[in-house]
């Protein structure tokens, strides 16, 4: 049986694919933002003298690294507003909440393993820059932002990237909850048309551009921070 291609449908249905990207776009951005902040947080915290700090974002990383994505996302959307008082939760389903519990659960998930990187990214900085930084007078936190965190940064940019684009790649999911992101439109265009083909090719296409982009945008990152570093240094 030959499979007679139709890539007009694409042209016909090009809204739904625009539409899809754009959701897609910003639910990327705004959870890579907010996970990169709780990620980074995260990650000094599981350094913290304080041992209940400690043991907090160790539970924190060790419960949302070790369960699936999807069912975080059926969490947040269908099991948190039960908790809700009735209005509130009314409130929350009139006002594009499964665009919300999408971020939080891409943001959450995704902020554990950039939390990890940090982490590994701060206690490759030898030790002793930390000691003779606070035996010039400076505090445990001026040592961290302007001593430790900025040689860090090179070390951790590249998993760090890798966590966007698996965040980029992970928002597929939220069409689970019904956000129309661009699986969501590719699986409503082959619904109408029947050329699933053509409009998963489109999406997959679509993905590969983001994260390509996403790459590249990174690895500018990277450039630029390693040339602050030599220009410290020297």
């Amino acid at each position: 049986m030959n499979h007679q291609f139709n890539w007009a449908v694409l042209w016909e249905y090009r809204e739904l694919l625009l539409a899809g990207l754009k959701i897609t776009i910003q639910l990327s951005s705004i959870s890579i933002v907010i996970c990169t902040v709780l990620g980074i947080i995260l990650g000094i915290m599981r350094l913290a003298k304080n041992a209940l700090v400690r043991l907090f974002a160790s539970a924190y990383v060790e419960f949302f690294v070790n369960t699936p994505l999807i069912i975080q996302m059926f969490f947040w959307y269908f099991a948190l507003p039960m908790m809700l008082p009735e209005t509130l939760r009314f409130w929350l389903w009139s006002h594009n909440y499964e665009f919300i519990a999408s971020v939080i659960g891409l943001s959450i998930y995704t902020s554990s393993f950039i939390a990890e990187a940090v982490r590994a990214g701060i206690q490759a900085i030898d030790k002793g820059q930390r000691e003779a930084a606070l035996s010039t007078g400076l505090s445990g936190f001026q040592t961290m932002w302007y001593i430790i965190l900025p040689q860090a940064v090179r070390i951790v940019i590249p998993p760090i990237c890798n966590q966007y684009l698996n965040l980029i790649k992970n928002s597929s999911l939220a069409m689970t909850i019904a956000v129309p992101e661009i699986t969501f439109q590719a699986q409503a265009i082959e619904s109408y048309t029947f050329r699933g083909f053509e409009a998963f090719t489109a999406a997959t296409l679509i993905y590969i551009s983001l994260t390509l982009t996403v790459s590249f945008l990174m690895s500018r990152v990277e450039r630029w921070a390693s040339k602050g570093q030599r220009a410290v240094v020297a």
